[in-house]
Order: structure tokens, then sequence, then C-alpha cells
């Protein structure tokens, strides 16, 4: 290589180097993104918004899904990568399956019994999940939703409607949601699901424990 050609290297180095900071000092990334956009008909100025706890991509119905944390192995116990372990996973249900046949959640055998431990777990989660628009009375008009918006109060879990559902119908309003009630299937725990149904259970009082021992003899 020549001297003179040689020479040249460093100053188109330089060159490019106070054109490429010349360009960064003025907002390179708008051409840039518009670049993008032109060939992929995307930008990244434009994407959606999501609101918190808001779960943007659904399992599709019926799946397990694997090492998901949805079916651990045990009522207490957490998935941390290895294989689910509910040996007590109920068949795939949908919404219309709790409208128009709820026999299939009625059939629902609750694993959990109602234990200090379990009651315990099951109001942190409906404090947690459940309570902005329940209440922490289930009444459904004492919850934070209805205290803005008077006219969406929930559904009284603390009923007589309420009361005389099954279990298992509850896990399943849990698990897929029915009406204005979205399903928290992705977000609760097989086995939480059943420590929420307990503590609804209390909620309700002795009409409740009246029920489920009809129910259980």
């Amino acid at each position: 290589m020549s001297r003179a050609r040689s020479g040249r290297l460093p100053v188109r180095r330089a060159a490019m180097a106070a054109a490429c900071a010349a360009v960064l000092g003025t907002g390179a990334c708008t051409p840039l993104d518009d670049a993008m956009a032109a060939i992929f008909g995307r930008s990244m100025r434009d994407q959606a918004s999501f609101d918190p706890y808001e779960m943007t991509l659904l399992p599709p119905e019926g799946t397990v899904p694997i090492s998901a944390g949805n079916y651990p192995a045990g009522p207490f116990d957490l998935n941390v990568g290895q294989p689910e372990g509910a040996a007590d996973v109920p068949p795939p249900f949908t919404q219309d399956d709790i409208v128009n046949r709820p026999e299939v959640v009625d059939s629902l055998s609750n694993p959990v019994p109602p234990t200090p431990e379990s009651l315990a777990r099951g109001e942190q989660l409906y404090e947690r999940v459940c309570i902005v628009c329940h209440g922490p009375d289930g009444a459904g008009t004492t919850g934070y939703i209805f205290e803005l918006h008077p006219l969406m109060a929930a559904y009284p879990l603390n009923g007589d409607v309420a009361i005389a559902r099954s279990d298992g119908y509850i896990y399943g309003m849990i698990r897929v949601g029915r009406g204005v009630m979205p399903g928290y299937g992705h977000q609760i725990t097989h086995y939480d699901r059943w420590h929420i149904v307990n503590y609804v259970r209390q909620l309700q009082g002795p009409a409740a424990a009246a029920v489920a021992g009809a129910a259980g003899s």
C-alpha cells in the first residue's frame, strides 16, 4: 500500500467517526426507526400499552402449561422448573360448560382441606387478587372498584346463590371466569384456587359450612 493511500485511511476513519457522532447527536434513533418501520411495518415508538398485572398472552383453552406453576405437586409446593406433578388436575372445561353444563364443575372434588394453613393462604391470595372487586367481606359492594364505579358491583360471594354453589363451581369461576369476571387460571395455580375456595367459604360463614356438610354427607 502506498504511503498516500495509507495516509488517507486515518482521515477517512476520523471523518466517519465524526459523521456517526453527528448523527447520534441529532437523534439517530428517529431516522433509523423510520427506516425500520418502512421495511418491517412497525416502529419502536408505536407499541401496545398494557395494564398492570395484565397477562397479554393466555394459554390456549384446554392446554396444560409445562412447568408454568399452575399445577405444582402439592397444595403448598412451588414449581421451580421441575415437571408439573398434580395428580388431581381436572379435565379441561370452558365458560360455556359453567353456564350450560354446571355439572362439569360441580363434580370436581376439593382436594385441599380447610386447615388454618389453607385458610391463611386463601386469605393472602384473596386480598391480592379478589378483594379489589368483591371487597373484604365478599359482598361486592365494599371493594375498590365499587367505590369508584358504583354501577360495577361485583357478584356477592356471601349471598344465598353463591353459598349454594359447589366448591367445584367456585373453583371453575376462578379458573375460566364468567360474564364480566375474567379467568385467573393463568395467574392462580391449581391448588391456590382451592385455597381461595376454602377462604370464600369462611367468608360465607356458618351457612356455607352447612351447605358443605350436606354436600359431603
